[in-house]
């Protein structure tokens, strides 16, 4: 015999200590579901196609310190989203040309065709825009130097083009 007395078996059909893991593993598998249905949408639904970038061929030709852009073929361009950039024996210019423009800090005042603001801002077949590098501006183009220049458009690039002074 005990000193403690035994307490009753208390046996319940109604016990709900063996619900909780089940419980558990249903919200999991539920909160499983949610996720992967709202991360599919995202991906499926809320991502559009991102239009392809124009394409064109540009001839460049460079003499002394200007550049001239000729529009050889291809879709015409708007040099409102049009971002240039010059590379000068691998080496950017300090200050790039902020198409279209009138006067910008590193060029020379009064761009021709497209580039200029005055311009109609559609670049088509056939047409011409240029500019001068202003003195101010570094590197230099020197005779025999390598000019690389990159045409983009919305962060893709539409056309490299490269040639020597």
């Amino acid at each position: 015999m005990s000193w403690f007395p035994q307490p009753p078996a208390y046996r319940s059909s109604q016990s709900t200590r063996g619900s909780a893991p089940v419980i558990g593993g249903l919200l999991v598998v539920a909160l499983t579901v949610i996720l992967a249905t709202v991360v599919g949408t995202a991906m499926l639904g809320g991502a559009s196609t991102p239009e392809p970038a124009p394409t064109a061929v540009v001839d460049l030709t460079v003499e002394g310190d200007t550049l001239r852009f000729t529009h050889e073929s291809g879709e015409p361009l708007d040099v409102r989203t049009l971002s240039v950039r010059i590379v000068v024996d691998g080496e950017p210019l300090d200050e790039q040309p902020p198409v279209p423009f009138f006067s910008a800090s590193g060029f020379e005042p009064g761009p021709t065709g497209p580039f200029n603001t005055a311009s109609d801002p559609q670049w088509s077949v056939g047409e011409t825009a240029s500019l001068t590098v202003a003195s101010t501006n570094s590197p230099q183009l020197e005779p025999g130097s390598t000019v690389s220049v990159r045409l983009t458009t919305d962060a893709k690039t539409v056309i490299k083009t490269e040639t020597q002074v």
